[in-house]
């Protein structure tokens, strides 16, 4: 057959099998050194090794039929993590488990400042002042019928809920445990009551998380100005949804390390800056800016932690500092005791950021993106760091790296923007499949939290403010206990299917299911109960808060792993802009006073069933290279979600297969004509 006579031409049997990785998403060899293939090896569940580089040329540089030296650098240099990366000593070296540990300490700084919505905004209850409190105010009805509270009672509120309408006319939600997860607020009372409770000119105020005052009580942020607090939650969300965008792009021009700083230092500036505020809307503007440079720092220190390690540590890395940040997150509530002034609380959560300017002197630039975007000089000063600092032989460069490096110091740099990415076939795709996935796991994360802790469901621990606050963060914390497992077993790829898989259904029961039972409960002689579908409603809201929450947190990971090194941030910034989005959503509705609520739920119900089908196009980059360019990149394609057996010809042709059939045209042209019985795809069958 002209296949196989081509396979004997190019050095290999008629019988040979196409390699497992090429299947894989790996990089086939021969093609232009931009897209060199990538040293390592395959994940246990593709089995299969990743093709290893081309053999040198004999005059030590590649092999001319594979690149050519004036059009790209040496593959050796494009292979970083099969080469210089062993040859820095891995994760092994001190110097890059100093480093680990220096973006790990930030989280707790980052879950601080992530989770301060729940405090800063709460909704205090609130009575008209001289009219006598009645009783404590912390969650539990108030008795008090004299004066101006005659038409008023305080019905428990959750931190993620605020005081009923009874209470407050048009209430706030505070953030919930991931930026957004706000319950409802009950239905409006009829106008007249609510007029009466706001025809007050001075309140007194019991805040019921830690707080002596907080932003709502220092303005009087209730009744007709309770909207508001609304744009104060809205700031730090688009503050935040700006600064992943931009701040993305930026990295990937001029570095992670100058991002990194500035954020730092602007953070420091407008942090401080808002507890200093005057007024609600200085407030606000301040805080878009703090959340902007919080986005620069979230997003720079993401992309080093990925970029500084092998590819069987990259996970659990990113894992333990997303550990760190709910750490700050569990640790909340007392700062917040502690502190009991917002200005106060507000203050101690930007100070510890002044320990980060240290970095300028001891955190360098990313070594992966220098070498990616061919700055080899700077490259080269930073290897002899890592080289100084691990104490480390020279003659250890087996591979003769430094050697390489000195033959491309005179190399140009080559920067990328994310922009870039609309050319090409496969990447853009991959992004846009990790964009609706953050958008609807972070979205829908709402809905469930709203109907475990909502008016409609009356369970006394959820009635309070801390308890309402520790259920969802140990959602949270549980859900990235599963994922370790569960990614370890099945993969990226795996793991986001089952995760979503798990959304889906917990949210199509608790929309079909849930209204079925209600039904029936109408029923004198059905035996159900309102009781049983309140059970059901928080048994659905638990699964589909846990499942949500690895959707979002998984897309954003796996986005850091297919995106090349050159535009990683931007990448990145794109899946975090779109978490941002679905978070955004819970104060809009609130705004709405929870119009629109069902349909929301539907929408991003429907969004989990597109998901699904979408995470099936995806690569599988667990325990693969990073990709370092975007024609690396664009190889990680589509592969079987389960690996095809041995001996087993697999239906998805590789890239080296591709080129065979291409050839053919051109056999033809030449006078090669197949033989009798010999079709396109092989012999015919007799």
């Amino acid at each position: 057959m002209a296949i196989d006579r081509r396979r004997e031409a190019a050095g290999g049997g008629p019988g040979r099998q196409p390699a497992p990785a090429e299947e894989n998403g790996s990089l086939p060899p021969g093609d232009a050194a931009a897209s060199a293939p990538l040293g390592g090896r395959a994940g246990p569940g593709g089995g299969a090794e990743i093709q290893p580089l081309p053999p040198l040329h004999p005059g030590g540089g590649p092999h001319p039929s594979c690149c050519s030296a004036a059009a790209a650098p040496s593959l050796l240099l494009l292979d970083y993590d099969g080469s210089v990366l062993p040859f820095l000593g891995g994760l092994g070296g001190g110097y890059q488990k100093t480093l680990v540990l220096l973006t790990w300490i930030p989280a707790l700084f980052i879950g601080f400042s992530q989770f301060s919505d729940s405090f800063l905004l709460d909704q205090p209850n609130f009575w008209c002042r001289g009219a006598g409190k009645g009783t404590e105010l912390a969650g539990v009805t108030t008795t008090g019928r004299g004066g101006d509270m005659g038409n008023w009672t305080s019905l428990p509120t959750t931190p993620f809920s605020t005081a009923p309408w009874e209470a407050a006319g048009n209430r706030s939600n505070s953030s919930g445990a991931d930026g957004g997860d706000t319950p409802p607020l009950p239905s409006p009372p009829d106008k007249g009551d609510n007029a009466s409770n706001c025809d007050c000119h001075a309140w007194d105020y019991g805040i019921r998380a830690g707080l002596v005052q907080n932003v709502v009580s220092k303005w009087d942020l209730v009744c007709d100005n309770a909207w508001k607090v609304h744009i104060a939650k809205f700031s730090l969300l688009v503050g935040l949804i700006f600064g992943y965008l931009i701040t993305g792009c930026i990295a990937d021009w001029v570095g992670r390390r100058p991002v990194l700083l500035f954020s730092i230092i602007f953070i420091l500036i407008f942090g401080l800056t808002v507890a200093l505020s005057v007024n609600v809307t200085m407030f606000s503007t301040l805080r878009f800016f703090e959340g902007f440079c919080l986005a620069g720092i979230i997003l720079t220190l993401y992309a080093l932690r990925i970029e500084l390690c092998p590819p069987g540590k990259r996970f659990m890395i990113t894992m333990v500092a997303s550990f760190v940040a709910m750490a700050g997150q569990f640790l909340m509530p007392g700062l917040a005791a502690l502190c009991r002034d917002w200005q106060v609380l507000q203050a101690l959560i930007i100070c510890p950021f002044l320990l980060m300017l240290l970095y300028w002197s001891i955190f360098p630039e990313s070594l992966r993106w220098l070498m990616a975007t061919q700055q080899f000089e700077s490259a080269k000063r930073l290897i002899l760091h890592f080289t100084q600092k691990n104490r480390m032989n020279p003659e250890g460069d087996i591979k003769g790296v430094m050697p390489e490096l000195e033959k491309e110091l005179s190399r140009r740099p080559k920067k990328v923007c994310i922009v870039k990415v609309v050319g090409t076939r496969n990447l853009w795709k991959n992004i846009v499949v990790l964009c609706v996935n953050s958008l609807t796991g972070y979205g829908i994360h709402h809905c469930f939290a709203r109907s475990m802790m909502g008016h409609e469901v009356k369970v006394p621990l959820l009635e309070n403010f801390y308890a309402d606050y520790y259920t969802t963060a140990s959602i949270a914390l549980v859900s990235c206990l599963a994922m370790c497992v569960v990614v370890r077993f099945l993969g990226r790829r795996g793991g986001l299917l089952l995760f979503m898989i798990l959304t889906a259904l917990a949210s199509l029961l608790q929309l079909g299911l849930l209204n079925l039972i209600g039904k029936y409960s109408q029923h004198p002689d059905s035996g159900m109960s309102d009781s049983v579908k309140d059970k059901f409603s928080i048994a659905f809201s638990i699964v589909g808060m846990f499942a949500s929450h690895a959707v979002g947190s998984l897309s954003v990971f796996f986005c850091a792993e297919i995106t090349p090194t050159v535009i990683r941030c931007g990448g990145l910034g794109l899946v975090l802009a779109s978490a941002g989005f679905g978070m955004l959503t819970a104060p809009i509705i609130e705004l709405h006073n929870q119009k629109g609520y069902f349909l929301h739920h539907i929408i991003f119900a429907c969004c989990t069933l597109i998901c699904i089908i979408c995470i099936l196009l995806l690569p599988e980059s667990r325990d693969q290279n990073l990709p370092e360019n975007i024609s690396n990149g664009e190889h990680y394609t589509r592969q079987p979600l389960l690996p095809h057996k041995k001996g087993e010809q697999p239906l998805l042709l590789t890239n080296a297969e591709l080129k065979d059939y291409s050839g053919l045209h051109d056999a033809a042209a030449a006078g090669d004509t197949l033989p009798e019985g010999a079709t396109a795809n092989g012999m015919k069958a007799m």
